[in-house]
């Protein structure tokens, strides 16, 4: 027979198969909070996205009106300069002023919202004047 001391520790604890799925819940969960992460962030993104193009389609327009309209002889100011105040006005930056393209008295503007982080410059573009 063996030692007394020996066979009550085999009785004590017996021992357990070692669980080769111990602690899978965790990483489970872990990758699942990453990946709302992710989710949220790409959300985060395109939002701020929607929110820049539709700021720069804004601007756009506005400045259009403003060029069309001292192009007409509404306003005493030039074209290129007023549309540009407006657009500075709204955050935003001429990138092109055309006038009389399409017709007399006519603008077409194009604008550039810059934004903030990763994502490029959000572009609008408008014309404004009688119709062609």
């Amino acid at each position: 027979m063996g030692d007394p001391r020996e066979d009550a520790r085999e009785d004590a604890a017996p021992r357990r198969p070692i669980d080769s799925e111990r602690g899978a819940g965790t990483v489970l969960m872990g990758a699942l909070a990453l990946l709302a992460l992710l989710l949220i962030a790409s959300a985060v993104l395109l939002l701020q996205a929607a929110s820049a193009a539709s700021r720069a389609a804004t601007a756009a327009d506005l400045a259009a009106l403003a060029a069309a309209d001292a192009a007409r002889g509404l306003s005493s100011e030039d074209p290129c300069p007023a549309a540009a105040a407006v657009a500075d006005q709204h955050g935003a930056v001429v990138e092109d002023c055309e006038i009389g393209a399409t017709g007399p008295g006519t603008a077409v503007i194009r604008v550039s919202v810059g934004m903030p982080g990763l994502l490029p410059d959000a572009v609008g573009a408008a014309r404004a004047g009688p119709p062609p």
